[in-house]
C-alpha cells in the first residue's frame, strides 16, 4: 500500500502512518523531563502562570497541572476515580445501516476493540479532564491487508502549544517553530468543565487555587506540630562559661531532636506566651484542609459522599451517587464524540476507502431497566399474555444457554394436566383457563330458563302463552343478547346494574307482540265467558 485516503479523501503515504511524530527532543523544545512550576508557589506566581496560559504560553500551566497531581493525594484520588469510571465502561459498535458492507465495516471496528487497545488508553485520553485537552498519537500497523491502530500513545501536553490566531488550534512544538498536527496521526480530545477557550476549561485551572491555599495550611500545620508537638529544650550556662563551653551546650540541646532549642545564661528568663488553646488551633488547620478537599471533590465528582463520610445515611449517598453517574455519562459522551469524529472513520477509510457514512462506537452502560425491576415486571405481566424470546431473556440476565449434559437448576414446572414443559405462570392469557366470574354465575340460571315453556292447568292459557312466546321470540332474543353482553362484561353486581341502566333496548317489536297477545287473550276470555253462559243456560 503505497498510499491511502483518509475519511476526508486526503492522500496519505502509508509509510508515514507507523512513524512517530511527537517524540521527546530537547533541541525542539520537547523535554522529556518536566519542570516544577509548583515550587515556591504564591498567589502572584499562580496568577502569572494562569495568565500566561490564557495568552498562548501554556507550558508552566501544564507543568503545574502535573505537579498538583503529584503533590495532592486527594486531587489525584478523585480525578483518578472520575477517569476510571469511564475507562471501565463497555464499548459497543453500531453499523451505519443493515447493509452487508456497513456490517462488514462495523465488524472490523469490533475486531479492533476486542484487542482492548482503546480500553487501555481511555485513562490517558481522559487526562483532558484536568488540563482541558489531551493528545494520543496513533501508531498504525498493518497485519496482512488490514491496517489498524496498534497503540494509542499518550503525549505530554507541555510538548504542544495553542495557535495565537484563534487560541484553539493545537500545534506541536518544534524549536522556535510550530508544526501543524496531522489529523490521521493524533486524537485530540477536548474535555471542558466550562464553556470558553480550551486552555481555560480544565478542572486543574480551577483546582489550582484550592490546592495552593491548602498547601499553605498544611505548611502552617506542620510548623505548629513541630513547635508544640515536642518540648522546647533550653540549656543554661553560668556567668563564667567560655565560648567553647557554649558551643558544646548548643550542640547538646540542638542534637536531641528538632529545631526548637536555645541556650541562655543561667540567670536569663525566656517566656513563651500562647494564644488560645493548642487543641482549638489544631482543629482549625484540619478543618481548613478538609474544606479545601471537599471543594475539590465537588469540583471533580460533583458531590462529597463517595469520598467523605457525612451524615445523612443511605438516601443521601444514593442521591450523590446519581450525581456521579450523570458526570460519568457526560464524560463518556464527550469521549465517544471524539473517537467517532477522529479515529473510527479512518479505521474504515484506510481499509475500505472513504465512505458516505461510518459505524459508530458508544462508550457507556446500556440504557436499560434495572434487572430487579425488569424481572419483577415480567413476572407480573406474563400471566396477562406478555411473552419474550428465551434468548433475549438469557442475554438480558447474563445467563448462558446450558449444555446438553449439564446439571440444571430451576426450570419450568408441569401444569395440573401433566403436560411436560408447561409453566402455568407464563402461559398466554388467551390459552389459560379462567375461573367463571361470580356475577356471570348469578345470571346463568336466569338465561338458561328464560325461554322455557310455562305450564298451567288451563289449556287455553297455555296455548295463548305459547303463541305469545312465538310472536315475541325474535324481539326477545335480540334484547336478551344485549343484556347478556352487558352482564358478561361486568366485574361486579353494581357494575352490571350500571351497564343495564345504560342500555338503549328497542322494545317496539316486543310491544307489538304483547299487544297481539293481549288482544287474543281478551277475545279468548270473551269466548270463554260466552261458552260459560251458554253452558249455564
Amino acid at each position: 500500500m503505497a498510499s491511502l485516503r483518509d475519511w476526508l479523501g486526503n492522500i496519505i503515504k502509508s509509510k508515514l502512518l507507523s512513524e512517530s511524530i511527537a517524540t521527546a527532543d530537547r533541541a525542539r523544545g520537547r523535554d522529556p523531563q518536566s519542570g516544577h512550576a509548583a515550587d515556591f508557589m504564591t498567589p502572584v506566581k499562580l496568577t502569572r502562570i494562569l495568565k500566561a496560559a490564557a495568552d498562548g504560553d501554556p507550558l508552566a500551566y501544564f507543568e503545574l497541572a502535573e505537579d498538583i497531581e503529584e503533590r495532592d493525594p486527594h486531587y489525584t484520588a478523585v480525578l483518578g476515580t472520575r477517569k476510571r469510571a469511564v475507562a471501565q465502561l463497555p464499548i459497543t459498535v453500531k453499523a451505519a445501516s443493515d447493509s452487508a458492507a456497513h456490517k462488514q465495516h462495523a465488524d472490523l471496528v469490533q475486531q479492533w476493540l476486542d484487542r482492548q487497545i482503546l480500553q487501555a488508553s481511555l485513562f490517558d485520553m481522559l487526562d483532558a479532564i484536568g488540563k482541558g485537552i489531551s493528545v494520543l498519537e496513533v501508531d498504525w500497523q498493518a497485519r496482512g491487508n488490514i491496517l489498524l491502530p496498534a497503540a494509542l500513545m499518550w503525549r505530554p501536553m507541555r510538548w504542544f502549544v495553542l495557535d495565537d490566531s484563534d487560541g484553539e488550534t493545537l500545534m506541536l512544538r518544534d524549536g522556535v517553530h510550530r508544526e501543524p498536527m496531522a489529523e490521521h496521526k493524533f486524537i485530540i480530545h477536548r474535555h471542558k468543565a466550562k464553556s470558553g477557550l480550551t486552555i481555560r476549561s480544565g478542572v486543574a485551572r480551577i483546582a489550582a487555587w484550592s490546592w495552593m491555599f491548602k498547601s499553605f495550611t498544611i505548611k502552617d500545620w506542620a510548623i505548629f506540630c513541630q513547635n508544640f508537638g515536642q518540648p522546647i529544650r533550653i540549656g543554661k550556662y553560668g556567668r563564667g562559661a567560655t565560648e567553647a563551653e557554649k558551643d558544646i551546650l548548643w550542640r547538646a540541646v540542638s542534637n536531641i531532636a528538632g529545631d526548637c532549642a536555645a541556650i541562655v545564661p543561667l540567670d536569663m528568663l525566656i517566656e513563651f506566651h500562647e494564644v488560645g488553646s493548642k487543641g482549638s488551633s489544631t482543629d482549625m488547620y484540619e478543618r481548613r484542609a478538609d474544606w479545601h478537599d471537599r471543594t475539590i471533590s465537588k469540583l471533580i465528582l460533583g458531590q462529597t459522599t463517595t469520598t467523605d463520610a457525612v451524615s445523612g445515611g443511605h438516601a443521601v449517598a444514593q442521591e450523590h451517587r446519581l450525581v456521579q453517574e450523570d458526570i460519568e455519562r457526560a464524560d463518556a459522551t464527550m469521549a465517544t464524540a471524539t473517537l467517532n469524529g477522529q479515529l473510527v472513520p479512518n479505521i474504515v477509510a484506510f481499509n475500505f476507502g472513504p465512505q458516505d457514512v461510518y459505524p459508530k462506537i458508544r462508550i457507556g452502560r446500556p440504557d436499560e431497566v434495572p434487572l430487579e425491576i425488569f424481572s419483577k415486571s415480567f413476572a407480573e405481566l406474563a400471566p396477562y399474555g406478555l411473552t419474550a424470546e428465551m434468548s433475549y431473556m438469557r442475554d438480558r440476565l447474563g445467563i448462558p444457554t446450558p449444555k446438553a449434559d449439564a446439571e440444571l437448576v430451576g426450570g419450568q414446572q408441569a401444569t395440573a394436566t401433566g403436560a411436560a414443559g408447561a409453566n402455568s405462570a407464563t402461559v398466554a392469557a388467551d390459552q389459560k383457563p379462567r375461573p367463571e366470574k361470580a356475577v356471570q354465575h348469578l345470571f346463568n340460571d336466569l338465561f338458561k330458563t328464560a325461554r322455557q315453556n310455562r305450564t298451567t292447568p288451563d289449556a287455553l292459557i297455555e296455548t295463548l302463552t305459547e303463541r305469545l312466546e312465538d310472536d315475541a321470540a325474535d324481539a326477545l332474543d335480540g334484547m336478551i343478547d344485549e343484556v347478556r353482553a352487558a352482564i358478561m362484561s361486568a366485574t361486579s353486581l353494581s357494575d352490571a346494574a350500571e351497564r343495564l341502566a345504560a342500555l338503549d333496548l328497542n322494545a317496539d317489536a316486543l310491544a307489538d307482540a304483547m299487544a297481539r297477545g293481549m288482544a287474543l287473550s281478551h277475545l279468548a276470555g270473551q269466548a270463554a265467558l260466552i261458552d260459560d253462559l251458554q253452558g249455564r243456560s
